[in-house]
């Protein structure tokens, strides 16, 4: 394990600042006449008991995604999507106007908005043609006010999983918290970094419930990282960020992992499938290696392409104007129908 202490690298207000204290913190034990958070006594027009604030830790929802990730709950934090986490990690440990972070673009966008909001200036370093981490010029942007560095793998808008070795030997050479975004890992060939938080106490996990699990309306995200950094989490946050709805609604999807598993097997499936079929056509220059729910393609007339799936009904995510990207859709692994349609659209515009 590597000699390092989050809390040194937190902005001084926020390691002293008093956490907002609930109504539901100040007591332990059993009650049955809660008169303390000013809450409607006669119940809630909806069947469950929402007059109640919910559990601010989450703490039941927390255990049973433990039990699935191989975690204690004190190694989880729970947000209103992962974007609240990022937004979270820019506050605890960006003093702003002074400290900066680094990501590595195309990537995912948020990170460049969660920084602007935060006044913390942004690094960029662009991927390398093959859409990895160029070390050497990472190694030359670090200085001694660089807090962050963001890492998402499986990468959006690429597709691509980064080297692993690259995360590595980051991790072991940052002295700042190295953010790993792994919203696409459940169709990943390459495992999660789970396994490497015991070791890595500046390694932060970000996962979502928005993508292989099917809950993107339900906006629940997940930070993994060591006690210290969730703990400040939970300092920093607001007191009730996940609704009671959002609480239930996930701890009855966590029943559903041989669902959730098959889904994912299918959506590769239809991955591979898509890549096969685009790649045969003259029209598709390259279809970049993806371990996503996704493909980036290199395509003729891309803008005009995207446009006319537009009035066919068939939505794709244009990205031709994006660094590297040039010329490129993005398409998210749809059902086989849905795939099958795209494709006889994609056919029909070059025709």
């Amino acid at each position: 394990m590597m000699d390092f202490d989050a809390s040194l690298l937190v902005r001084e207000n926020i390691r002293n600042m008093k956490p907002y204290s609930t109504a539901r913190e100040e007591f332990s034990g059993e009650a049955a006449v809660f008169l303390d958070a000013n809450e409607n006594a006669f119940g809630s027009p909806l069947p469950a008991a929402f007059n109640r604030y919910p559990d601010p830790y989450q703490l039941e929802l927390k255990k049973k995604i433990g039990s699935i990730k191989g975690l204690p709950a004190q190694n989880i934090f729970l947000g209103n999507g992962s974007d609240e986490a990022i937004d979270l990690l820019f506050r605890i440990f960006c003093e702003p106007g002074k400290d900066n972070a680094i990501i590595f673009p195309p990537t995912y966008g948020m990170y460049e908005v969660s920084a602007a909001t935060n006044d913390v200036l942004l690094k960029e370093i662009a991927l390398t043609n093959m859409f990895q981490i160029d070390l050497e010029t990472l190694e030359s942007a670090i200085d001694d006010r660089t807090k962050l560095i963001f890492i998402c793998s499986p990468n959006n808008p690429t597709g691509n999983s980064i080297d692993r070795e690259s995360v590595l030997m980051i991790l072991n050479n940052f002295n700042g918290i190295v953010v790993v975004d792994e919203a696409y890992i459940n169709y990943s060939r390459q495992r999660s970094f789970i396994a490497e938080l015991t070791e890595y106490p500046n390694l932060v996990l970000l996962q979502t419930f928005s993508k292989a699990w099917g809950l993107a309306a339900l906006r629940l995200g997940m930070a993994f990282a060591s006690q210290v950094i969730i703990d400040y989490f939970n300092k920093v946050k607001y007191p009730y960020n996940i609704g009671l709805a959002t609480q239930q609604l996930a701890l009855q999807a966590l029943d559903q992992v041989s669902t959730i598993n098959e889904w994912t097997r299918q959506t590769v499936e239809q991955r591979e499938w898509l890549a096969a079929e685009l790649q045969r056509t003259p029209f598709t220059k390259t279809v970049f290696p993806s371990d996503a729910n996704f493909l980036l393609i290199r395509i003729d007339q891309a803008h005009e392409l995207w446009h006319y799936l537009v009035v066919k009904g068939i939505i794709v995510r244009d990205r031709s104007r994006v660094s590297l990207c040039e010329d490129c859709l993005r398409i998210t692994i749809g059902t086989m129908n849905e795939n099958q349609q795209l494709l006889e659209a994609i056919k029909s515009f070059y025709a």
